[in-house]
């Protein structure tokens, strides 16, 4: 049974400001008669006030906690405070989409930003298969944490170095042959990663859907010979060093670890040898590209002479290096001129748009045309 999120957290998302989170990008330049930019169109229609994305928040977490908990056992509060910064930076198309998801996998994956690589058909077709071959509870379950899979096409977010362990200040060293875990993302704590003896901040670290992160791991004046593994949280240690060092040496290496996706309780784990300190900095992180709104611009309104009573067609301004043709916008307020239809000339360089026109009036007319022009920004 899905248990309630914890008012606190609702509370926190209704009085955040989320104006950078959903900001779209919208058409620029006066343009005569044309049409409002899809662009800010569609960034009006998806806008979320803080409070109406902390009620989808809590409908995301009614719906599928008690299947975190259950699947994933992780406890649902625990779960829904570290998605909060997911939830925050979330594309508002995509957490409304998330929500009319029948899978827990395909809601993931639309929250994230690539829900349209991984449909509710394919989590059931993909669970049914699996299930064929599972002959307990148990292992339907682990079979089920596969699905979905976040870990492939990830987009690396570079940030400053910013600490997020530190055993000398707290937690002390790790003792011989033993291992601690620890957060990298998503600490949702006023303190930051104080309580690992890292900053008071979040290290800009907030990452959504995040399925690894970019570490400066560095042992010190280990008590003897040996090495260190930092591995994924809630897997089994592999058999690999992440570095190695001698008796009382400094010894750093950069690793990159995966972290579980979706957030569990912890994110990454350290394993010594010899007893010895550890200080972690994070240095960036990898996650599913996000879906953005199109930015959009518009080109110059070009003015047209038509002969009297001709039929014919008149090429537009050509878009900006990196823009593609959306579409035509055609104007005129000439008695007897008629729109005869607009469209894309493939004929012509980079594909511009027409405008065409019929002027039956006994003497030459004025019309005008453009186009409006979109790109794919990324992230």
């Amino acid at each position: 049974m899905s248990r309630a999120m914890p008012s606190p957290l609702v509370s926190r998302l209704a009085m955040l400001s989320l104006a950078a989170a959903i900001g779209g990008a919208a058409a620029t330049g006066p343009v005569l008669a044309a049409p409002a930019s899809p662009a800010a169109a569609v960034a009006e229609a998806d806008a979320l006030t803080p409070a109406e994305r902390g009620a989808l928040t809590r409908q995301f977490v009614l719906k599928w906690g008690g299947y975190v908990q259950r699947v994933y056992d992780v406890p649902v509060r625990e779960w829904a405070g570290r998605m909060v910064p997911t939830f925050i930076a979330a594309d508002p198309a995509n957490l409304r989409n998330a929500l009319a998801r029948d899978t827990f996998e395909g809601a993931l994956s639309e929250l994230t930003g690539t829900g349209h690589r991984l449909s509710d058909e394919d989590v059931i077709d993909r669970y049914a298969n699996a299930a064929a071959d599972l002959s307990t509870q148990e292992a339907k379950a682990i079979g089920t944490q596969a699905l979905g899979s976040t870990t492939g096409d990830l987009v690396f977010t570079a940030v400053t170095p910013c600490r997020i362990v530190d055993t000398r200040v707290a937690g002390g060293p790790i003792a011989a042959n033993s291992s601690r875990d620890f957060l990298g993302v998503a600490t949702n704590f006023a303190q930051g990663f104080v309580s690992q003896g890292g900053s008071a901040t979040n290290c800009n670290v907030d990452a959504v859907g995040a399925s690894a992160i970019a570490l400066n791991v560095t042992a010190v004046t280990p008590g003897g010979a040996g090495f260190a593994t930092v591995h994924k949280f809630g897997e089994s240690r592999p058999l690999a060093a992440s570095l190695n060092y001698t008796a009382g040496a400094i010894v750093n290496n950069s690793v990159v670890v995966g972290i579980p996706n979706p957030l569990s309780t912890r994110d990454f784990i350290i394993y010594t040898f010899a007893q010895a300190n550890y200080v972690v900095d994070i240095v960036g992180y990898f996650s599913p590209p996000q879906a953005t709104n199109l930015q959009c611009t518009q080109t110059s309104l070009n003015s047209f002479n038509i002969p009297a009573n001709t039929t014919t067609f008149y090429n537009n301004a050509a878009c900006p290096a990196g823009y593609s043709n959306v579409v035509p916008y055609c104007y005129t307020d000439a008695a007897g001129v008629y729109s005869k239809g607009s469209g894309v000339n493939g004929n012509t360089v980079g594909q511009t748009t027409f405008c065409a026109w019929q002027n039956t009036s006994a003497s030459t007319q004025q019309v005008f045309g453009g186009a409006i022009c979109c790109r794919i920004p990324g992230r």
